[in-house]
C-alpha cells in the first residue's frame, strides 16, 4: 500500500480544484495548472479534501497511486507560492546572461552554450547565481537540471554549476613527492 497515496490532501480556501474526466485543474492566486491523468487511479474531491485509490490491484496502478497524489499536492502548493531553484556557477570565466528568451552560458568551451527558457519559468541571472522560479514544480526542476547538466561540478577544484544547497565532496589532488 502506498503511504503517499493514502494521505488525504486538504484544499486551502484560496485554491480551487476541478476534475473533468481525466483532466485535473488547480487554480490559485499565482496561476492555473492542468494535467491529464491516466484512469488507473480514482480521484475523489469532496468537502475540501482529495482522496484517491487504485482501480485495480496491479503493480502499475499502485505505483501511479502515490505518484498522482504527489503531483496533485505539488500543483496545489505551486499555485499558492512558486517553486524556486537556485544555481551557483564557480570557475574562472564561467558566467551566464539572459538573451531574450535564451540563457547564454560561457562554461570554458570554445563556444557559448544556449538554452531556451520555457514560457512557464522565470529566470533571474546575477553574477554567480541563477534563480529559476515557477508554479509548475516539474518545469522548474527540469530546467534547473538542464542548466546544471551543461557543466557539472568537478570534485578536485569545485569548478562548474551546482545547486545552492548542494554539497560537493572535494577530493585530494595528486601528491608531490
Amino acid at each position: 500500500m502506498s503511504r503517499v497515496g493514502k494521505q488525504i490532501i486538504e484544499i486551502p480556501s484560496s485554491v480551487t480544484v476541478n476534475m473533468d474526466g481525466n483532466v485535473i485543474s488547480v487554480k490559485g492566486p499565482k496561476g492555473e495548472l492542468t494535467r491529464t491523468l491516466r484512469d488507473e487511479v480514482t480521484i475523489k474531491i469532496e468537502d475540501g479534501k482529495i482522496t484517491s485509490e487504485p482501480r485495480r490491484n496491479d503493480k502499475f496502478s499502485r505505483s501511479l497511486w502515490g505518484t498522482y497524489m504527489s503531483i496533485i499536492k505539488a500543483m496545489i502548493e505551486g499555485v499558492q507560492n512558486p517553486f524556486v531553484k537556485k544555481l551557483i556557477v564557480e570557475g574562472v570565466g564561467f558566467k551566464w546572461e539572459l538573451n531574450g528568451s535564451q540563457l547564454k552560458m560561457s562554461l570554458g568551451f570554445s563556444h557559448p552554450v544556449l538554452l531556451e527558457i520555457p514560457k512557464s519559468v522565470e529566470v533571474v541571472a546575477n553574477k554567480g547565481e541563477l534563480t529559476v522560479t515557477g508554479i509548475d514544480k516539474e518545469e522548474v526542476t527540469l530546467f534547473a537540471m538542464q542548466v546544471r547538466k551543461q557543466k557539472r561540478t568537478e570534485p578536485y577544484k569545485g569548478k562548474g554549476i551546482r545547486y545552492s544547497d548542494e554539497i560537493i565532496r572535494r577530493k585530494e589532488g595528486k601528491k608531490s613527492a
